[in-house]
């Protein structure tokens, strides 16, 4: 395939609802952009809906997770099959808006990761306070603890160096993948992050795929053999 500036990566597990409203108003805002790019949703192993439908309704790139259907294996299989200069994750049920996209390509030269942060100045969620808090935890602890300057390490609405990210060898299995990608980035070529404020919003169907003691155990342990596994 001809390389592209831009690829955007969507994890995706039965999110056809939200796929159908939110890929038109993101192929509208790329066009817009006036650059080279391609939208991949990456779904489970075997489809749960019909997303697969709405990707050939939308002519969008539709794969499939490889190894397995966690979280982590989808953003592995969306780094191996990116084909564009710049590599974007965002979410795929409308917490990250696609009209947000041109202020984080603005600086995509002049940093290695451009992050889009809850928790800089003008940055907000409208998450409750209890999922806040944790979050807040979260970020504070591997920030400090990994040496990381982000001060919303866990949002995967971020975009990186596609060069920079398919060197990584990467084995979380769940949603901490975005920290461990974060770290290893810092760890191997001292990367330059910018983060611009944003507001999160709430998914517009379905449920969050995430179990908050999985969530909060699995964090706890990825920062320590993040920290000490040399």
């Amino acid at each position: 395939m001809k390389p592209l500036e831009l690829s955007i990566i969507i994890p995706s597990y039965r999110e056809e609802e939200n796929l159908r409203l939110l890929l038109p108003r993101l192929k509208e805002v790329l066009f817009e952009t006036q650059i080279d790019y391609e939208i991949l949703i990456v779904d489970t192993q075997q489809p749960l809906d019909n997303s697969f439908q709405v990707c050939q309704e939308e002519q969008v790139r539709y794969v499939a997770r490889e190894t397995n259907n966690d979280y982590a294996d989808a953003v592995r299989t969306g780094i191996s099959k990116a084909i564009g200069k710049y590599i974007l994750f965002m979410d795929g049920d409308g917490s990250h808006t696609p009209e947000y996209i041109p202020k984080i390509l603005e600086q995509r030269k002049d940093f290695d990761v451009v992050a889009a942060s809850r928790y800089v100045a003008g940055g907000d969620t409208e998450n409750s306070f209890y999922l806040i808090l944790m979050s807040r935890i979260v970020n504070i602890a591997y920030s400090l603890v990994l040496g990381l300057k982000c001060k919303d390490v866990s949002n995967s609405f971020k975009l990186y160096r596609a060069e920079q990210l398919k060197q990584l060898k990467l084995k979380c299995r769940n949603f901490d993948i975005i920290e461990e990608i974060l770290f290893k980035l810092n760890r191997q070529f001292r990367i330059k992050i910018k983060e611009i404020p944003f507001t999160f919003k709430k998914r517009m169907f379905g449920d969050s795929k995430r179990n908050l003691f999985v969530f909060m155990i699995t964090y706890l342990f990825t920062l320590f053999r993040l920290r000490f596994n040399r």
